[in-house]
């Protein structure tokens, strides 16, 4: 076989076809959910449920606490973040994308600073503290709390935790073994970026308009 090939999926050999595939599906749905969220559209609440519900399955069974948890934390989060998208803020507007203010910056150090609590005790309670990988999770389980809480509000420094959360999940995804992961997430570092440049031109036009 491919030596190339056989470096990035030689792992998996040793899974199930249906992980795969379910894998492969939630990937595809995850790259949309993103793509939406780029475009500002609220499909990006349905298809990332959808990618998150199967990361689930998958991650509990991959005994991926941290990671598994991220997910179910978005499927909840998705379900806030849908409704403050479609809610009007008068007869014809509905939430529109915006900075953050000195008390959402605050209850972003809040959730970061509990999230990295919350994993801690997790991983201490199940004895999950067995590599470097362990700790790398809190951290990124931490800034992805934090994106999906302020994405949810539709504030533009969402991003900013996007991105870096998706550099750093790259390599973990692919260290970890799973290849079709971790390509998903060098694809959402990109997306991230241009997401970020779409809203702040998006948000300077509203600013250049009123």
């Amino acid at each position: 076989m491919n030596p190339i090939f056989d470096f990035f999926f030689s792992q998996y050999q040793d899974y199930e076809t249906l992980d795969i595939v379910l894998e492969i599906v939630a990937v595809v749905f995850g790259f949309l959910s993103v793509w939406y969220s780029k475009q500002n559209k609220v499909w990006v609440f349905p298809t990332g449920m959808i990618s998150t519900m199967i990361f689930v399955y998958l991650l509990l069974k991959w005994e991926l606490l941290g990671d598994m948890m991220i997910n179910g934390y978005y499927f909840i989060m998705s379900i806030y973040g849908w409704y403050v998208w479609t809610r009007k803020v008068d007869a014809t507007h509905v939430t529109p994308i915006s900075k953050t203010t000195k008390k959402e910056n605050i209850m972003s150090a809040a959730i970061f600073l509990a999230t990295l609590v919350f994993v801690f005790m997790v991983y201490q309670t199940f004895d999950k503290w067995t590599s470097w990988v362990a700790y790398i999770d809190t951290l990124t389980t931490a800034i992805f709390f934090v994106g999906m809480w302020l994405m949810a509000r539709r504030k533009i420094e969402n991003w900013i935790f996007w991105i870096v959360g998706d550099i750093i999940s790259v390599p973990l995804y692919f260290y970890k073994g799973f290849t079709f992961t971790s390509l998903q997430y060098l694809g959402f570092t990109v997306i991230a970026i241009f997401g970020y440049l779409a809203w702040k031109k998006s948000l300077n036009n509203k600013i250049a308009t009123v």
